[in-house]
Formats: structure tokens, sequence, C-alpha cells
């Protein structure tokens, strides 16, 4: 009979990635693979792990297969229809919540291409009392969105229910709606970067990866967008590709914005750039 310590001695795959499949396909937290390692196996549950164990082979993401990535400290669900959350871009999230501090009760803030919704509610539930938008071409995207937002977040927060639409960026919003801070994980690989198709990205949906241009093609809507959307002082700050953050830091600067500058995440890589709009 097989048992987890037979599986995950013969299992081609890292052994944390082993034991995370172990861990969904029986549905036993890590510490029962621990406790229970010499444990006989149901076959039906070890035939369902053989086969997640084949399509990492094969090179699916782990969060696809289990459905899942943590984030900011919180689980969300995941699809092939999202890109996956990923550690740096949590950069982004302590940053926006930085620039929230001192603004007034229910500030407002938009989620450009929330995807997952993992900034949008990561923001959500850092501050409850915040007025949050999240926008995506997608309604696949937006339907997963969603459900996070519903499974994450408290019901009667001070800040309300996310408001979700479907819009290439602003397009779909309100004249009227202006923001304290806008922040956004866009599309920023260039079209023909090898990276597109290689490891996870492969199995990651296109269009929230490259714009099929130059790679700051919507960067540059965003900004130019930003002025009629934020409140005065209100700030914008976006995720770049490794090699992009002096391109953004003179678009911002062309637009007028303010107090410019670039963040490094914890590989001391210059991730995000953003700005403070004086109004």
């Amino acid at each position: 009979m097989d048992t987890v310590a037979s599986l995950l001695r013969a299992s081609p795959l890292p052994a944390l990635e082993a034991r995370i499949l172990l861990g969904h396909a029986l549905g036993w937290r890590r510490t029962e693979l621990i406790t229970r390692a010499d444990t006989p196996l149901d076959q039906a549950k070890v035939e369902a792990y053989r086969d997640l164990e084949t399509r990492r082979v094969a090179g699916e993401p782990v969060a696809q297969l289990i459905g899942s990535r943590e984030f900011f400290g919180l689980e969300f669900e995941v699809t092939r229809d999202v890109l996956i959350p990923r550690p740096e871009t949590e950069l982004l999230v302590e940053t926006a919540v930085q620039a929230l501090e001192g603004r007034a009760m229910r500030p407002g803030v938009l989620d450009l291409g929330t995807g997952t919704g993992a900034i949008a509610v990561s923001i959500a539930w850092s501050r409850p009392d915040a007025r949050v938008w999240a926008v995506d071409r997608s309604p696949e995207a937006l339907t997963v969105a969603q459900r996070n937002a519903v499974k994450l977040l408290e019901p009667k927060r001070p800040g309300g229910a996310l408001h979700f639409a479907q819009s290439d960026w602003y397009g779909a919003l309100e004249a009227s709606l202006k923001f304290d801070v806008i922040v956004s994980n866009p599309p920023y690989i260039a079209n023909g970067d090898p990276h597109l198709s290689q490891g996870d990205l492969r199995f990651e949906p296109r269009g929230a990866l490259t714009d099929e241009a130059d790679g700051l093609s919507a960067i540059r809507a965003i900004v130019a967008g930003a002025p009629s959307r934020l409140l005065p002082n209100g700030v914008l700050w976006m995720e770049h590709g490794y090699d992009q953050a002096e391109a953004v830091r003179e678009i911002l600067t062309a637009h007028g914005f303010a107090d410019v500058r670039s963040e490094c995440d914890l590989a001391d890589i210059e991730r995000i750039s953003g700005g403070r709009w004086p109004g």
C-alpha cells in the first residue's frame, strides 16, 4: 500500500511542492503528513495525487493545481483566468496602505486590473474603512475577485462591500468618482519577451502579463487617466518590470506628478513606482 512516506520518496518534484500537492489530494494538514506518514492511503486519493504530480511535472503552476495562493496573509482562490498573486506584489499593498495613513475616514481606493482581487481585498482588509473599487476587463477574473472578497472580508466592514466593474482601466467608472489612492499591477511584459514562454507564465492569462507592445503602454494609459481620477494630493502606485523603473518615473513626471519615486522589493529590485497628484 502507498503511504505518504513512500509517495514523497518516489516523487520527482521538489519536496515542498510534493508535500503541498499530496496534502491537497488527501485533505490533510502539513502536520498530518508527518504524524501519519506510514498510514496506508486510499487508492483513489493516491491516483488524484499522481495526476497532480504529473501535471506539475508538465509545468502547471502549483497555485492552479490546488486552486489557491497565499498573499498578504490571506488565502486567495486562483484559477486559470487570473494572474497568480506573487510575494513581490505585497510591496504595492504595503505602500498603498501607508499612503492612506492620516487620511480622512472612508478614503477611496481604486485597483486597476484586479485579477484575483488580491491587491484590492488586501487593502480593504488592512484598512476596513476604505471604500474600494476594483476593475478588470475580464468578466471571468471579476467573478474570481468577487468570490475572494466575499470569502475574506467582513460583510459589515465600515467601508462597505467592494465595488466591482468590468472596465478597460477607467472607462466604465462614473465620471464623478475620485480617489485618494490608485494602484495597479498592469500587464508590463513586452511582446516577445522569452519569459512569456517559460515557467508558470505559460499557463497564466496572457492579457494579464503583456500589453503585446513595449511593456509600457498600459502604464502610459493608467498615468494619463489618473489626474482626472485623483483627489488633490492623491497618489498613484504601479508595479512594473525589473528594468522599467526609470521609464515609469519619466512617464509620471511628464504628466505632472510630484514626489515621484520607486520602491525596492526584498530582492532589492525597483518593483513599484508612483507619485502624488498635486491637484
